[in-house]
């Protein structure tokens, strides 16, 4: 029953897969941040491979969609949806999400320069197992007995996430920004077993995030973002900055911006990452190389993240007025 032992440890106790790429999925760290962006659209997916090097490598995709909308003359609200889909294990064992979210943003200055967001997001989660590809001590035909008898190939749950944050400009410059936000996950407590143990529930996840934009410059710009989180006894801090370098004849308003630079997942893994803006379009890479314990395992090899945004304006007209008098970072 070695196979049923393993599906009970995963599914029990592993903690929310992490992203590398963590800026690039807003509402998987917070609802709060939904609709903070240059923009009233945005579009956005990533997509990582994980410990190839070994066997099995984890997949995981996330594709978030968010509009914001004004409300009355000084406050706005952000509409999204984030999907989410994982595979992992010899027994493929699969998680996918569909999470609906609102983020309300509250303007807290007559110049609409600070707004305080709160937000909710909450749908269904199901996970399920490929039976067939379980190794156990005898042929798995359906009418087995004992623990094997017992696992179900799948289970769905109802998930909920809440969040805060505060988004502001530090300085005259409309480029500089600060993001300060703080979630919780899972508030629901749902159960999480293949075998429907009922005293297995989801841990809990506090993520508190920081994030700045200041311009260094009329040609650079410095873009920094950090994210704690604790789930159970789980602890993760993740740091790091990208330094962008404006292209083209005008500053204020460059043909693209190509950014690179690093993040570090504490004991964990350095994180290398280029990215370069397109307007509307930004495209990010950036590859994990392991300096946890498990580095002589996969010899430094980590995995791989590749991300696409769409993030922009649907109304000119709309552009214009509100480019820099709505939450934005």
């Amino acid at each position: 029953m070695l196979a049923c032992s393993s599906v009970f440890f995963l599914s029990s106790f592993a903690q929310d897969v992490h992203f590398s790429q963590f800026f690039g999925t807003p509402l998987y760290r917070n609802p709060a941040l939904a609709g903070i962006v240059n923009g009233d659209v945005r579009i956005q997916g990533v997509y990582r491979s994980q410990w190839n090097s070994i066997t099995n490598a984890y997949k995981t995709t996330s594709l978030n969609a968010e509009y914001k909308l004004a409300m009355g003359t000084d406050d706005y609200m952000t509409v999204g949806l984030q999907l989410f889909h994982d595979k992992a294990g010899t027994t493929n064992l699969t998680t996918t999400q569909f999470l609906p979210a609102v983020n309300y943003h509250k303007s807290l200055s007559d110049e609409k320069a600070v707004f305080l967001s709160v937000g909710f997001m909450g749908g269904l989660v199901q996970r399920r197992v490929d039976r067939s590809l379980m190794t156990t001590n005898s042929t798995y035909d359906g009418h087995g007995d004992g623990e094997s008898e017992l696992l179900q190939n799948q289970y769905s749950y109802f998930d909920g996430s809440t969040g805060i944050s505060l988004n502001t400009q530090i300085t005259e410059n409309p480029e500089d920004m600060l993001v300060l936000g703080a979630a919780y996950h899972h508030f629901t407590k749902p159960k999480n077993s293949f075998f429907n143990n009922q005293n297995i529930a989801v841990p809990a996840k506090m993520v508190f995030s920081a994030d700045a934009k200041l311009a260094i410059g009329e040609q650079f710009t410095t873009t920094i973002h950090n994210d704690y989180v604790k789930q159970g006894a789980y602890k993760e801090l993740i740091s790091g900055a990208l330094l962008g370098y404006k292209i083209g004849a005008y500053s204020d308003e460059p043909d693209a911006i190509l950014r690179m630079g690093a993040f570090y997942r504490w004991g964990d893994a350095f994180i290398p990452v280029v990215q370069l803006d397109y307007r509307p379009f930004s495209f990010s890479m950036s590859y994990d190389v392991n300096m946890s314990k498990l580095a002589s395992t996969t010899y430094g090899k980590g995995g791989y993240e590749l991300s696409v945004t769409y993030a922009g304006f649907l109304d000119r007209e709309y552009s214009s007025s509100h480019a820099t008098k709505c939450p934005r970072f």
